[in-house]
């Protein structure tokens, strides 16, 4: 199986990069991506864990963007690791999503939570912060039964915790993943709602792969996202997005995976890139 989407402790996951691979590796997956929001810190553990199982990992990462308004996340794939400009931004989204969290925080405790951010640090171990991590501690201390819950009523786009973030443009996160050697593909469409003339606009930008097969499609989604796939000429993939079982419950690595022809298809554009590392 070959599984193009999922997270580590770097980010928002549950496990440790060696923890996921072990995962992984007990699952039967033969290639994972390891794409972390918006940090590539977890990946030099991951490729070490990778051998130890004999797993192909895809260094990847996911940068959360924005097209005609609209919150995309673009997964890279096949992403120099240590390209000066990921670290770069990635320093930029660290400080970004500390100010972020002490400003959801801080409307969570208006609104009679009283949590404070040491909570979400302590959670987060020293990981990039993200939503999910303050909706771990809303299940943790009892006021949410799941993650889900946690942001359908306070941490989802215009719900009373929320908080706008850092807008990079959909066009420029997909020349930062090409400049890093890599691919750039839109997760999970459907869960997103992301429509057609959004993924045309991306495709035109130099968009490459397409996440129809993502867990939380069923056949009629993927079934037109592989269509608008073939239409724009880009690569469907598929990835179970395992964050962990507290985070995603139901998911499993291996989920929803990439076929083989697809992932041939994907390494093939990315030896076609043309990155203008120094």
């Amino acid at each position: 199986m070959i599984d193009l989407h999922s997270h580590t402790t770097a980010s928002d996951g549950q496990h440790s990069p060696t923890g996921l691979l072990a995962l992984a590796a007990s699952a039967g997956v033969k290639a994972l991506a390891v794409t972390d929001h918006d940090t590539v810190e977890g990946l030099a553990e991951a490729a070490e864990a990778a051998r130890a199982h004999g797993v192909e990992l895809v260094p990847g990462i996911e940068l959360s963007a924005f097209v005609n308004k609209r919150e995309v996340h673009i997964l890279g794939h096949f992403v120099r690791p240590d390209f000066p400009e990921l670290a770069a931004y990635a320093s930029r989204l660290r400080v970004e999503r500390e100010q972020r969290m002490v400003l959801m925080v801080e409307r969570m405790q208006r609104l009679g939570f009283p949590i404070r951010m040491e909570e979400v640090r302590a959670l987060a171990a020293g990981a990039q912060l993200g939503r999910p991590h303050l909706a771990r501690v809303l299940v943790e201390r009892g006021w949410c039964l799941d993650v889900k819950e946690a942001f359908d009523r306070f941490l989802g786009a215009g719900k009373a915790a929320w908080v706008e973030r850092f807008k990079l443009d959909g066009a420029e996160a997909i020349q930062l993943v090409h400049r890093a050697g890599g691919t750039a593909t839109l997760a999970h469409p459907g869960s997103s709602k992301i429509e057609r003339y959004d993924i045309l606009q991306l495709a035109r930008a130099g968009l490459d792969g397409l996440e129809a097969l993502h867990s939380d499609h069923n056949p009629s989604v993927q079934q037109r996202y592989v269509k608008y796939a073939k239409e724009f000429d880009l690569v469907p993939t598929g990835g179970s997005d395992f964050h962990g079982e507290q985070v995603t419950p139901g998911r499993r690595p291996g989920d929803s995976p990439t076929p083989p022809e697809n992932f041939a298809r994907l390494r093939a554009r990315a030896t076609s890139q043309s990155p203008h590392a120094s």
